[in-house]
């Protein structure tokens, strides 16, 4: 039997298309057995039919009651394991606001200065946060089509959040180095009177009538929402509805994704920062594309609360900026929980931004290291730490073959079709502008075969992933890996939850940029950020601009 055929059986026993209960028989159960590499005899079909068919019947009677994608499991996903202990007490951070900025002659070096600069020159009443604000929308209105960045500007909130920060400011009453600094949101957080369109076709008008509590902290923090950036579509590469988001260091590329448009725009000058997410790669891989500092904070760190749902045990949120001390005091802001995601935690950040080297444990994974090739400038890091003070320790990363069958792709396959269920099922896939074997809608449709049987087993190896990962961390606390290796180091500090910053060290053959990436113990956020600062202090990557946007 041809294998659509057997697709198509198996669609009728789960009751994806309209098919009566009664219509299920011993032979398409057999049929459909072979999907999930299974083989049962007469008596076992003879067995099972019965409640086949009532499993079948209770499917559709589900599906009577509409589940919106905000709606979490029952189950809730935390990277500790059992024994793990953590310091629970939050120290002050003081921010080191320069005292002496000024501002530039040409406005237009404005465009990259970094957050705690912008904040000394707000602080310091050198400039108005309406000032700002209009510099920065007026360069998205500018540049945002040709980097096809922006899904919707907020200009109306921009204006009200800058008119209140100048004015509590000059009231005496200053929030910190995000009051008055202007920023944008990867289109999948909700934000009460904008649309959120999860750059996908059928979503592009879309309003859900709620705050994402990432946008509530920020907007708690006094910073101005000016746009809402590009992904792609349902969070997965840079097409999205209106195009493909480019790279501004070569515009023939993509920016890849899918926190496209944040990465882009962050890049380009366009914004101070940005907010993205990531399930597997999505704020890593548009940061190392574009040339951004992208960090990824520990899974749970942050609410998810009012942001599009890919994957419950996968999902992250973090900041897109140009230095690490950027991505430290956006992260300051953010992280924390509602109560409303039972993933998320309270966990102190002690960022000092400050490294001993004498006490931070920092290795590097050898095993990735020793395939690179010749012109790989990832040793250059190495060598950098080394300069600094560092004892690199050389470890074999954890990435055995046991790990070698497709164990993310599995959870993100089930848990994103569970979530997108009525998607599929109503056949709105059917408005996706791109509908490739590559894309989403097959993935949905292919991911309704697994069994959730393999699914729970997928992440009981889960568990023993993140026990053996968990163990190297034991002894170091950060651990530098190339950021595309001959490795699945990606795959597997998604699934174990750990912490991860790529940082941008130079240019390769075709002038596009390169990266590092660090990675560091569960809720070890802070000395990640410390040590990725100490790197960007002792090099001038992280201050190299496109010249088309300077």
């Amino acid at each position: 039997m041809k294998r659509t055929s057997i697709l198509l059986l198996v669609c009728c026993l789960i009751g994806i298309r309209s098919f009566s209960q009664d219509s299920i028989s011993k032979a398409d159960i057999s049929t459909a057995a072979k999907v999930v590499g299974l083989q049962f005899t007469e008596p076992e079909l003879d067995s099972m039919l019965r409640d086949v068919r009532s499993n079948r019947n209770d499917y559709q009677n589900m599906r009577k009651f509409p589940l919106d994608n905000g709606t979490p499991m029952s189950l809730a996903h935390s990277p500790v394991i059992p024994g793990m202990t953590f310091n629970k007490i939050q120290n002050p951070i003081n921010w080191n606001i320069p005292a002496n900025v000024k501002v530039p002659t040409n406005r237009n070096e404005l465009a990259y200065f970094s957050v705690l600069q912008l904040a000394s020159l707000i602080k310091n009443k050198k400039i108005t946060s309406v000032e700002l604000t209009h510099f920065f929308i007026d360069r998205l209105k500018k540049f945002g089509d040709t980097l096809q960045c922006v899904v919707s500007f907020t200009e109306d909130i921009a204006m009200q959040q800058a008119k209140q920060a100048d004015k509590e400011i000059a009231a005496g009453k200053y929030r910190g180095p995000l009051h008055g600094i202007p920023y944008g949101l990867k289109d999948l957080f909700s934000v009460k009177g904008t649309r959120t369109t999860w750059g996908a076709e059928p979503y592009k008008n879309q309003y859900r009538e709620e705050d994402a509590f990432v946008y509530a902290q920020l907007k708690k923090a006094g910073a101005v929402l000016v746009a809402k950036f590009t992904l792609g579509a349902l969070a997965m590469g840079d097409y999205w509805f209106g195009g493909r988001t480019k790279n501004p260091w070569n515009l023939t590329r993509g920016s890849s994704g899918s926190s496209a448009g944040s990465a882009s725009a962050t890049v380009a000058g366009l914004i101070p920062f940005a907010i993205g997410t990531e399930t597997y790669g999505s704020i890593i891989s548009p940061a190392t594309t574009c040339g951004a500092t992208g960090f990824r904070p520990t899974f749970g760190s942050v609410s998810r609360t009012g942001a599009m749902a890919l994957s419950w045990s996968l999902d992250k949120i973090g900041p897109i900026c140009r230095s690490a001390e950027d991505a430290a005091v956006v992260f300051n802001y953010i992280h924390g929980t509602d109560s409303l995601d039972a993933s998320a935690v309270n966990m102190p950040f002690n960022y000092t931004g400050k490294v001993d080297w004498k006490k931070l444990k920092i290795a590097y994974a050898k095993n990735y290291f020793d395939k690179l090739d010749s012109t790989s400038t990832d040793r250059n890091v190495l060598d950098v730490y080394r300069k600094l003070g560092a004892n690199l320790q050389p470890v074999v990363f954890p990435d055995s073959g046991v790990y070698y069958f497709d164990m993310i792709g599995l959870v993100i396959s089930a848990e994103s079709a569970a979530l997108f269920d009525e998607f599929t099922r109503t056949e709105m896939d059917d408005l996706m502008t791109r509908k490739t074997k590559n894309d989403w809608p097959n993935y949905f449709r292919a991911s309704r075969l697994i069994p959730a049987v393999e699914y729970i087993n997928a992440n009981r190896h889960r568990y023993l992933l993140m026990r053996n990962v968990n163990r190297l961390f034991q002894q170091y606390d950060v651990i530098i890996v190339p950021t595309w290796a001959s490795g699945s180091q990606a795959a597997i500090t998604n699934l174990t939850g750990h912490p991860a910053i790529c940082l941008p060290t130079g240019f390769n053959r075709q002038k596009l940029p390169t990266s590092i990436t660090l990675l560091g113990k569960l809720h070890g956020d802070a000395n990640l950020l410390s040590a990725a600062k100490a790197f960007q202090d002792a090099t001038q990557w992280d201050e190299m601009h496109p010249e088309m946007f300077k």
